[in-house]
């Protein structure tokens, strides 16, 4: 293509329509099942129940510390699925782009999300492009579905979750909320504020080995850590409590949450994992989560109670107990 911006020509079906999929889309992402270039992917899945999971990333900036719109997209859909406890397989994608996107920020886009999903092991296997008139649009929105298999004996519902359970965190919190943040607002830290955007697929090996052991999981995006305690502990009809000092927050999160009057608790993530487990399994599980890069500052950070049903209550750093409820309004928008 000679053009370096996207024209609502790219959008028409016609020709420059066929050579945006095949020089950005297709180059990228070129498989077995996307080959044939069908209106649909066909493919095969092994036995098993299945797990599906849709979103839709419309995150400003685009591009960030740590990752940017593509790598987000993928590895949104592929920790949704992981969350059901199943292995992610396959992928299907859809932009919204307006006119005059730079071709050389797609062409980054398509390459980030290929990688992503090599990485992984899912597999981008069909999609979809539209082009809008400028100004309809804030650059591109990209929406996934993604498709897993579950193996047989993981059940990861909150109805499963029963008092004495352990909530484990796979790591610091906090981290993309900040660094969009910084990148929308110009803020500099002595340490830079970076996403931990990130692909927990390796997560799927602690489903298989540990099954019944392993309750429910839940990433915690939007709403942060606070939110999704919330929903489980009404989804389960338990009560959680939770000690603010067990709760994993770098140094940086920490500062600029005190600059800046926010609460970590509160803020997303897009790389970490909460997880309800037996007392029984939790110290082999902390410790395999340990041997993993990614969740290596994994914390036990409560249990689940009988008292206070569909609450969340913390242990302040002072001793003092109090609620931690859902969030209430926006804390910071389009952070995904």
């Amino acid at each position: 293509m000679k053009q370096e911006r996207i024209l609502m020509a790219h959008g028409s079906g016609g020709l420059m329509s066929q050579r945006l999929i095949e020089e950005i889309f297709k180059s990228a992402w070129d498989n077995e099942i996307m080959a044939p270039m069908l209106d649909g992917a066909v493919f095969e899945i092994p036995a098993g129940r299945l797990a599906m999971s849709t979103d839709s990333f419309v995150i400003t900036p685009l591009f960030f510390p740590g990752g940017d719109i593509g790598k987000l997209s993928v590895c949104g859909t592929v920790n949704d699925l992981v969350a059901c406890g199943a292995h992610p397989m396959y992928l299907s994608t859809a932009f919204i782009i307006e006119e005059g996107f730079p071709l050389a920020d797609l062409r980054r886009i398509a390459g980030s999300m290929a990688a992503t999903a090599k990485e992984t092991g899912i597999k981008l296997i069909t999609g979809d492009t539209k082009v809008v008139e400028k100004g309809s649009a804030d650059g591109i929105f990209i929406n996934t579905t993604g498709i897993g298999v579950i193996k047989e004996g993981i059940d990861l519902r909150p109805s499963r979750i029963v008092p004495g359970d352990l909530i484990i965190v796979t790591g610091y919190i906090g981290d993309h909320g900040l660094s969009i943040l910084a990148q929308r607002e110009g803020l500099r830290f002595s340490t830079p504020a970076v996403s931990d955007c990130a692909p927990l697929y390796q997560l799927t090996a602690l489903t298989d080995k540990y099954q019944q052991a392993i309750k429910c999981m839940r990433d915690p995006t939007r709403g942060g850590l606070a939110t999704v305690l919330n929903e489980i502990a009404q989804q389960a009809g338990a009560g959680i409590n939770i000690t603010e000092a067990a709760v994993p927050v770098s140094e940086v999160v920490k500062g600029a949450s005190d600059m800046l009057g926010m609460d970590p608790l509160y803020m997303a993530n897009e790389g970490k994992m909460v997880l309800f487990v037996s007392a029984e399994a939790s110290h082999d599980i902390m410790a395999d989560l340990k041997k993993i890069p990614l969740t290596s500052h994994a914390s036990i950070i409560g249990e689940v109670t009988s008292t206070a049903t569909g609450m969340v209550l913390i242990e302040t750093e002072l001793g003092a107990r109090r609620i931690l409820g859902m969030l209430e309004g926006e804390h910071v928008p389009r952070i995904c």
